[in-house]
C-alpha cells in the first residue's frame, strides 16, 4: 500500500517524521506523488555521489605523483526508460545523446552529463508533470559508464523534488560490484495515482539486460558519448 506524501509540507517534524524528505526502504518502498487529474510542474530527478576516488593531497611531490597515476574515480549516468499513455517507448541518457526534451515528446529531459562526481550539483533530469496522464511507467536507472562497478565507494544517492510534497529519497546501498547498472526508482501511473516505488535493484549487463529485466520491449544498438 502505498503512502500519501502529496499534501503540501513545512517542513516541520511532527511525532519525529521529517515531513520535508521520504526516505524509501525495503519497508516502505513506495509513496503517492500526485492523485489522479492532480497537474504539478516539472520534477527535478537529482543523482549525486562520490567519485570513489581518494582525495588528492597537496604538496609538490604530491603533484608530481597525481600527474602520473591514471585518472581515478567512475563516471556515473542517470537515465531513464519510459513508457507513454500513447504507447510510445524509450530511454532518456546521455549516452547517444538522447537527452529528450521537457515541453515535447516524451517530455523527460536530462540536463547534462557530469562526468566527474565533483559537480555540486550532481545529474538532474525533469519529468513534466503538468500532464501526468501522458505516463505509464517511468525507470529511473544510473550506470557506471567508465570505471570498475564500486557502488559501496561512489555511495549514490537519487532524490526526486516533486512541485508539491516532501522530497523523496532513494539511497543505492547494498551494492553489487559485478553489476553496471541500477534500477532505482519506478514511477508508475495507476490510474488513481502517480507513485514512485524503490527498486535499487542490480543489473550485470548493459542497457539491454535492463530492458528485459523489466519487459520494455526496446531495440539496442550501441552508442557513446
Amino acid at each position: 500500500m502505498a503512502i500519501d506524501y502529496t499534501r503540501p509540507s513545512t517542513g516541520a517534524p511532527q511525532g519525529g517524521v521529517n515531513l520535508s524528505k521520504v526516505t524509501l526502504s525495503k519497508a516502505a518502498p513506495t509513496v503517492s506523488l500526485a492523485k489522479a487529474g492532480e497537474q504539478q510542474g516539472a520534477m527535478r530527478v537529482n543523482l549525486n555521489w562520490s567519485t570513489g576516488a581518494p582525495q588528492p593531497k597537496k604538496g609538490f611531490f604530491a603533484k608530481l605523483a597525481a600527474a602520473a597515476a591514471p585518472a581515478g574515480g567512475v563516471d556515473l549516468d542517470l537515465g531513464c526508460l519510459y513508457e507513454l499513455a500513447d504507447g510510445s517507448k524509450g530511454v532518456v541518457q546521455a549516452l547517444g545523446n538522447s537527452f529528450g526534451a521537457l515541453n515535447t515528446h516524451p517530455f523527460i529531459q536530462l540536463d547534462g552529463d557530469d562526468r566527474t562526481g565533483t559537480n555540486v550539483g550532481g545529474e538532474n533530469m525533469q519529468i513534466n508533470l503538468a500532464r501526468p496522464e501522458m505516463f505509464r511507467r517511468i525507470l529511473v536507472f544510473a550506470m557506471i559508464y567508465e570505471g570498475a562497478p564500486n557502488w559501496a565507494a561512489v555511495d549514490g544517492v537519487v532524490t526526486l523534488y516533486p512541485t508539491s510534497g516532501p522530497q523523496v529519497e532513494v539511497r543505492l546501498d547494498s551494492p553489487n560490484n559485478n553489476a553496471p547498472i541500477c534500477a532505482i526508482a519506478l514511477v508508475q501511473n495507476t490510474g488513481r495515482e502517480i507513485t514512485v516505488t524503490r527498486e535499487v535493484r542490480y543489473i550485470n549487463g548493459s542497457q539491454d539486460e535492463l530492458d528485459r529485466a523489466y519487459g520494455w520491449g526496446l531495440n539496442w544498438t550501441p552508442g557513446s558519448k
